[in-house]
């Protein structure tokens, strides 16, 4: 119904954002990533909304970003995440550590979020590791943390990431042959890859 509300932010609270637009204020339900990137109070700003339709209520949720909106999308899909739930993951860790944790299937980190159990992360995992897109993993920025932690191998995770994304072990072990040089993170290693196979 709402494809997308801009307006003046007349109000800040725990957890939303009101709008105001031709006259009326839209209370906009949104995580922590997109009350980070609400501007002060009286400046415009864009949202991006779904509207929740209840038997006993109506909802507007917000978000900052198109992508932020997909990921919502794609996690109230799952079974048993509703949109509370749903704005603690994206408030938590946001869309690109969300992709990758899924991608990397890693549940300890999906864990972290308010009311995410270890199962529940799991079915996340399950739900959603075939519906990030290649394009999607290969616009994650490189982390510029450390390297990767004592006792874990970048390299194999990464062609392990790479065969999740629906390669041949073989192409994923060629792919980061070829840039196994270029860097020492699983993140940064899987983008130089998927570039590399793109012939970018």
């Amino acid at each position: 119904m709402y494809a997308f509300i801009e307006g003046k932010v007349a109000e800040k609270g725990a957890g939303f954002l009101v709008l105001e637009a031709g006259g009326i204020g839209y209370l906009l339900n949104c995580s922590m990533t997109t009350m980070n990137a609400a501007p002060a109070l009286g400046e415009m700003m864009k949202c991006q909304t779904y509207l929740s339709v209840k038997e006993d209520a109506l909802e507007l949720y917000g978000f900052a970003s198109a992508e932020e909106k997909r990921m919502f999308l794609r996690l109230i899909a799952v079974s048993g995440i509703g949109p509370k739930m749903a704005l603690g993951l994206l408030g938590t860790m946001g869309v690109q550590d969300l992709n990758m944790a899924i991608l990397m299937e890693d549940a300890s980190s999906l864990s972290r979020a308010p009311g995410i159990g270890k199962k529940t992360a799991q079915r996340i995992i399950m739900e959603l590791r075939d519906k990030i897109s290649q394009a999607e993993v290969s616009r994650l920025p490189v982390q510029t943390a450390g390297p990767s932690p004592a006792g874990t191998d970048p390299h194999s995770e990464a062609i392990e990431a790479l065969i999740a994304l629906g390669y041949s072990a073989v192409e994923a072990r060629d792919a980061i042959t070829r840039v196994r040089d270029k860097g020492d993170k699983t993140e940064e290693l899987v983008r130089l890859a998927l570039r590399a196979m793109a012939g970018a």
